[in-house]
């Protein structure tokens, strides 16, 4: 099965709207993502991200419920950034 994760848009790179690409966060996981098929995306927006492109802008409401169904379901495991080991 394949999924599409929301991911919140944090800096775009480039002007052309075809070529333009976004530092994306996934749950604090920093990714490089493509928006040539979401080139409206901007800074603040959510997008739906698959197979490192955007595929449509979001509202927050509904990344953050499917942030809650992946995680119940355990697809975030990957995505979640690694445990700070507590200092000795």
């Amino acid at each position: 099965m394949c999924l599409a994760v929301p991911g919140k848009v944090l800096e775009i790179i480039g002007d052309d709207p075809y070529l333009r690409s976004a530092r994306v966060s996934f749950g604090g996981v920093i990714k490089s993502i493509s928006l040539t098929c979401a080139p409206e995306a901007k800074v603040g927006d959510y997008v739906l991200v698959h197979v490192g492109v955007a595929i449509s802008v979001v509202d927050q409401q509904e990344a953050e419920e499917t942030y809650d169904y992946l995680r119940q379901m355990g697809e975030l495991d990957g995505l979640e950034p690694p445990a700070t080991p507590a200092a000795p």
